[in-house]
């Protein structure tokens, strides 16, 4: 495997075990993955947290099990953000999307793996282009898996983001009229599902984030004032570890085009 693209802020975070352990509500207070019991999952997540996602997501798929999430995550979160080469990040999704299909098959009940193979097939969607993943039948797998996650756990944020995000970037593709016959996105509930992501996890520069580039696609330049009071507000987070930095450094970068 080739070397991953470094996090570029290298020894900010300094997670062990037991501070993973001690932080654990407030670091998944997004994707409310449950408090791993086994240490070596528990290591696997505090290189995750440190920015080490390479080796974070080599330690999960060596583990199995349970150690397939924070594999998923790192591999996902990575390619979103770091990985430069395009065929590189469709194929680390693509690789997600189906280890996460067969844990999903496996463990019907583990609302990460639904989630992350709606996540994975969601971003390859954006990479291949929207409109082409929705003739190919993926948008309506990843809308399916994120109502089932949160049907299974009614508070994942990171889902109701996923979720809202999905009908913004359908209505904006295809139209009101066709996204709503044909892939059931609507706007309203587009909007809503963001609002609900941060009822659930108000820290969340991601959800605030995608909550503004929602706003701009459903509703155009009249809502550049509110994006923007998002931006800042997402640029302005205190980031717990490597995953939330990317997600700020994301915002000010926005503020800055």
């Amino acid at each position: 495997m080739a070397t991953w693209t470094a996090f570029p802020f290298a020894g900010d975070y300094f997670f062990d075990v037991e501070s993973v352990k001690k932080n654990w509500a407030r670091l998944h207070a997004g994707d409310a993955e449950p408090l791993p019991q086994d240490h070596d999952v528990l290591q696997a997540w505090a290189l995750f947290h440190n920015g080490e996602f390479q080796k974070a997501m080599e330690m999960g798929l060596k583990i199995g099990g349970a150690g397939l999430t924070v594999a998923n995550k790192s591999a996902c979160i990575y390619a979103n953000y770091l990985e430069k080469q395009e065929k590189t990040r469709l194929d680390l999704y693509q690789d997600v999307a189906q280890r996460a299909q067969a844990q999903a098959q496996e463990e019907p009940h583990n609302v990460n793996a639904l989630y992350w193979q709606a996540y994975a097939l969601g971003r390859y969607s954006q990479g291949i282009s929207v409109a082409k993943a929705l003739a190919q039948g993926l948008g309506t797998k990843v809308k399916d898996s994120l109502e089932n996650v949160i049907k299974l756990e009614p508070k994942h944020a990171d889902a109701h983001i996923a979720l809202g995000a999905f009908h913004a970037e359908v209505i904006d593709k295809v139209g009101s009229l066709i996204g709503g016959m044909t892939y059931g996105a609507k706007k309203d509930t587009g909007l809503a599902l963001f609002q609900e992501a941060l009822k659930l996890n108000f820290q969340s520069a991601i959800g605030m984030i995608e909550y503004a580039n929602a706003m701009l696609m459903l509703e155009g330049d009249k809502m550049i004032a509110n994006a923007n009071l998002l931006y800042q507000q997402a640029a302005a987070a205190q980031p717990m570890d490597a995953s939330e930095r990317l997600d700020v450094e994301m915002a000010r970068i926005e503020l800055e085009d």
